[in-house]
């Protein structure tokens, strides 16, 4: 019976020693993992930092050999990466000489020829029967040079007592004096003005025909002038008056088509209706 007991409790403290067992080698282990994972991180990041450090040499030994300061970098050794990146080769200096023979001239000068006289005919002939010869049209050129040196305020004063004479009764004298204001100043701010109100006066005449055809001279001279509508307008006038209801009708048309939203299309689209039909 001893024998037996002592057996029993042999077997009892078995699983306790089995357990302190695993108790004290459990942590050894995990021990053992965090410290390799320890090193594994360290060797990694070693790693990196060498990765950088190569990386800075390289551009710092670069930087100095573009600047020229400091002084001359060692030749690497075999072997070494961080040198062999910073090393910049050695080229040669070749400078070019220019050529002792000169360039060869170009010819410069262009011989002078008379023209044919079958091409001389040539070009007479093509002139248009109303185009102006050279005689006339430095006339006109000096015409327009000498008003352009007039003083502006005595133009202003002269366009002013022309319009003055037609408010005054005296229509024949302003429509002459309109007339040839525009004639000489052609370039004069007011000279489509001066044509519009020449124009009314030989309405005022009675004289349609000539008033028509300063009207159509006013809208091809100027057809950007403020006057163009109403000299439109008038000119559609004029057609009625000389039992021209045709002309009247297209010119009323066109200010409505080409000129919508104006006071002078409103005034058209008015006379268009009481046309006779």
């Amino acid at each position: 019976m001893p024998a037996r007991s002592v057996i029993f409790r042999l077997l009892a403290a078995a699983p306790l020693c089995v357990l302190s067992a695993c108790a004290t080698t459990a942590p050894t282990q995990a021990d053992v993992t965090a410290l390799r994972a320890e090193l594994r991180a360290l060797r990694e990041s070693q790693s990196r930092m060498m990765e950088r450090l190569e990386r800075l040499e390289a551009h710092d030994a670069v930087a100095r050999a573009a600047t020229g300061g400091g002084s001359k970098a060692p030749a690497p050794e075999p072997g070494d990466a961080g040198d062999a990146l910073g090393a910049t080769p050695e080229l040669a200096v070749v400078k070019l000489k220019p050529r002792s023979e000169p360039a060869p001239r170009l010819p410069t000068q262009v011989p002078v020829v008379e023209p044919d006289s079958d091409q001389m005919e040539m070009f007479i002939s093509n002139v248009p029967d109303g185009a102006p010869s050279s005689g006339a049209a430095t006339v006109v050129a000096t015409r327009e040079e000498e008003a352009e040196q007039q003083d502006p305020d005595v133009l202003e004063a002269e366009y002013e007592k022309a319009v003055s004479l037609l408010r005054t009764g005296n229509v024949e004298g302003g429509v002459e004096r309109l007339r040839r204001f525009a004639e000489d100043n052609p370039r004069h701010p007011r000279a489509d003005n001066a044509l519009y109100f020449s124009g009314l006066g030989q309405v005022g005449l009675n004289e349609y025909k000539e008033a028509a055809k300063t009207f159509e001279r006013l809208i091809k001279t100027y057809p950007a002038g403020d006057a163009m509508l109403d000299s439109m307008l008038r000119l559609a006038e004029c057609r009625v008056r000389l039992n021209q209801a045709a002309d009247a009708r297209a010119l009323y048309t066109r200010v409505v088509t080409q000129f919508p939203g104006t006071a002078a299309a409103t005034q058209a689209e008015q006379r268009l209706a009481a046309l006779p039909q």
